[in-house]
This record gives C-alpha cells, structure tokens and sequence, in this order.
C-alpha cells in the first residue's frame, strides 16, 4: 500500500528535510512539494495525506485543513507547540514539532499507514444480506444478529458473546481471531486482547473504557491507536 503525499511548507529547506523523509519510506509516495497552502488547493486532487506547516502566510495550514472534509488526511508540521491542540480539533491524525529527526517522522507516517489500512479494511463488510452470524452453543447452532451484540469477551478457545437485551451471553467454542476476522471492521473493533466491541452499540466512553451499563471494557495500550482513530474520524467539534 502506497500513500501518496503532498507536503506543504513555506521554508525552502524544510520542504527538502520532507521531501527526503518521504523519499526514503518505502509506503510514501511524493506526488510534490508546495511553498503554500494556496499552491496546495489546486493540488489535492489523488493526495491522500498532507505534511502540511500551519504558520503560513495568506492561509494557514489550520485554516486549509478546515476545507478538508473529504479531502486527504492531515500532519501538522510546526515549531509552535502551541499550535497542538488547534490541530487535534482539526482531526490531524498527527502532530510533528519542529525541529524532528526521522524516527519522529517515521512514527507519524506509520500511525498514517495505521489509519488508512484501518479504513481500507472497514471497507469489507460482510454484505447486508449477511448481518448475522451462525455459532455452536449448548450443541445448537444459533443465529446472531450482527446489530445485536453488545460485547464479545474472550476465554482461552471460548468467546462470550454478550447481547442486548439477553441477560445472559452466549458462549461458544471459537478463538478471538477468527471472530475478529469475520465481523465487519467498520462496525466491531477489537479494543483488548479479551475484548471485541460492537462501535454501533457504544454510548460512552470514559477514561479509555467503554461503559456498557455497570460493565467497564477497558482499551488497552496495544489498540489505543486504532480506537482512537476509529473515534477521532467520527468525532464533531
């Protein structure tokens, strides 16, 4: 997977540090460098990702990011900390406080990369004629509702699978992975090593847990990343 880039800055020599850092990751593909966000406008067109500086003149980069609605995603790239927070607002997926060196650089781009194979794969859902699913349990074969479950909690080579309105969970004899890869990606995430949820179903989330009732799922540190950007691209400021 390449992601094609445009980098934006109105510093000739911190154009070419981008340029260099672009050219140099392997799934970073340079479709040209601008010396402002005006230049930027009428380059947008099959970019998937922005380093863009926000203190230029005319426009800046907060300002050009604020157009973006269906347009690419957005690194900030600044010498002004103070600037972090107005870019988070904006859903940048990153934030680059200048002077950074390539490992900095490099772990943005890899969030990026996170985000977009995290979109590509919400992409393949299970079609709507197939909005449930068959398990074993109690040696039946149930049905399940996709739009149904709550939860699902994992137990060595069993799952619970928690449902609306049912007090008790179904529990069959199934692994986390081969759940997690059947379900559809734009609707159930997997937040925990023990843990699937169902995003539709969520109504709060408090100190990274999600509330379900008196139930605390907790996200931990391994699937933060992808939880957040899951939340961030569906978050109204």
């Amino acid at each position: 997977m390449k992601i094609r880039c445009l980098i934006v800055d109105d510093e000739p020599l911190a154009l070419d540090l981008l340029e260099t850092y672009v050219n140099k990751t392997p799934f970073l593909q340079l479709m040209g460098r601008c010396a402002s966000a005006i230049d930027a406008l009428a380059k947008l067109e099959n970019v998937d990702l922005l380093f863009l500086d926000i203190q230029m003149p005319e426009l800046n980069g907060i300002e050009l990011s604020r157009t973006l609605t269906h347009g690419p995603k957005v690194i900030f790239t600044t010498a002004f900390e103070e600037y972090a927070l107005e870019g988070f607002k904006v859903n940048a997926l990153d934030y680059l406080l200048k002077p950074f060196d390539y490992e900095e650089f490099l772990k943005a781009a890899h969030k990026a990369r996170h985000w977009f194979e995290l979109e590509e794969k919400s992409q393949q859902k299970l079609p709507e004629k197939e909005a449930f699913i068959f398990v074993k349990s109690d040696y039946k074969i149930k049905k399940i509702a996709l739009q149904d479950i709550l939860y699902i909690e994992g137990l060595k080579d069993y799952v619970k699978i928690f449902l609306a309105d049912q007090p008790k969970p179904i529990m069959s004899l199934i692994s986390m992975k081969a759940l997690e890869e059947r379900l559809p990606a734009d609707r159930f995430l997997r937040v925990h090593r023990s843990f699937i949820v169902n995003m539709n179903q969520v109504h709060t989330i408090e100190r990274s847990r999600i509330v379900f009732g008196t139930i605390y799922i907790p996200v931990s540190e391994k699937y933060k990343p992808a939880f957040q950007d899951f939340v961030s691209g569906r978050f109204l400021t």
